[in-house]
């Protein structure tokens, strides 16, 4: 399969707002360009895409998949909704046996272990770390352990269930999975390599962080008790934002195999998960103080290229930092791109095979119209890049 890539490009400015909070409690920030500039990391951000899958139904929850360190839970959950006549205690042992048969190591934490000394009760076991599962995996491992209830030791010691348990669990992956990979600490095989790259998004200017001191009066105060019934402090920036992020869709193809459904050609399930990413990557939104500060805004300004050389991104056009001297930084940031873009891909022979869409919002960002199509609506931009990424894919190697 011929290498393909997706970049997507996004302005977005916020108002004073903390999305992404440093171990102080202060705004993430980042030095580039010699001057201090606003940061959401990209860990926030693909968090915030990959829960609005599921928020926004792009997504059929079949096709998602579920990380947590409560794996046991989660499939004795399954177990019991598949033979209602297994108690929960017998479907969290089923879970946990069929899970260590597969490969993944589980234990009672410490904590948890101590208390159940003093109060009674078993304790569910958990991972060791985060356990990254697609429903359709943790669905064929649930009849699995359904199959060997009556003595589900003798059972998992047979080889050909164990090695059944492994292959449900590195089969069928979830479009999440595919496309933000997976990585199990001590069982390399059930690695996936991620398709999805996410910069840390950063503001195209200096910014300072500030303070808000704020107070809580006391509903059941007299007048005559003077002062607040709480004090503190809470610290903010604001910031146009530049983000980016790359999708190898050939990965993506290759991670998600023949798809999460039956009978549907090669292409369906990557297309389906390459137009609800780039629809979840614009939207979404960090929601870190979020009902402190109201940051709810969309992007001004959205360029997405889909090209078979490596990806680009166009962070450089904002290492000299925007001064703001236009009263603003849309505008300014906009007219770098629409100049940076053309200048870089000439200079790298990076034109004949780019194809490029725009969505962009008002007169600010009026200059970049001239990159590619522009399309007038989100909708209209994940249906023109889900088009284009079949054809694509359909081209003979």
């Amino acid at each position: 399969m011929n290498r393909i890539f997706l970049d997507v490009h996004a302005l977005q400015t916020v108002p004073p707002s903390n999305l992404n909070r440093d171990d102080t409690g202060a705004p993430k920030t980042a030095v580039y360009g010699g001057v201090p500039r606003a940061r959401v990391s990209s860990q926030a951000w693909k968090r915030a895409t990959r829960t609005y899958f599921a928020d926004e139904n792009l997504l059929e929850p079949s096709e998602l998949g579920v990380r947590t360190k409560k794996v046991v839970e989660v499939l004795a959950q399954r177990i019991t909704a598949l033979e209602a006549s297994i108690g929960d205690e017998t479907a969290l042992t089923l879970a946990d046996e069929t899970l260590k048969a597969a490969g993944l190591k589980t234990q009672v934490p410490k904590r948890k272990a101590d208390t159940a000394k003093d109060t009674g009760g078993t304790p569910a076991p958990q991972a060791k770390y985060l356990v990254f599962l697609s429903a359709r995996q943790l669905e064929g491992l649930a009849r699995l352990a359904v199959d060997g209830a009556a003595d589900i030791t003798a059972y998992l010691k047979d080889k050909q269930h164990k090695e059944r348990a492994k292959q449900i669990a590195d089969s069928r992956h979830s479009v999440d999975i595919a496309l933000f990979g997976r990585m199990v600490a001590d069982a390399a095989d059930y690695n996936v390599d991620a398709a999805v790259q996410v910069a840390h998004a950063i503001s195209v200017h200096r910014t300072d962080t500030e303070s808000d001191y704020y107070t809580a009066v006391d509903d059941e105060n007299t007048d005559e008790e003077t002062g607040a019934g709480m004090i503190g402090t809470v610290d903010f920036n604001s910031a146009t934002l530049y983000r980016y992020a790359a999708l190898g869709v050939h990965q993506l193809a290759d991670n998600l195999g023949q798809g999460l459904r039956e009978n549907e050609p090669r292409t369906e399930p990557v297309r389906r998960a390459v137009e609800a990413f780039v629809h979840s990557f614009v939207a979404s939104l960090p929601t870190g103080k979020i009902n402190t500060f109201g940051h709810h805004t969309l992007p001004d300004a959205v360029v997405v290229k889909l090209r078979t050389t490596r990806p680009i991104s166009f962070v450089a056009a904002f290492e000299d930092p925007i001064r703001g001297d236009q009263g603003g930084h849309v505008r300014e940031a906009s007219d770098r791109l629409a100049a940076y873009i053309p200048d870089i891909e000439r200079a790298y022979a990076d034109t004949d095979t780019t194809l490029t869409w725009v969505l962009r919002v008002g007169p600010n960002t009026l200059k970049l119209a001239d990159l590619g199509t522009e399309t007038d609506s989100l909708t209209d931009l994940v249906a023109a890049v889900g088009h284009a990424v079949v054809e694509r894919l359909e081209q003979p190697a």
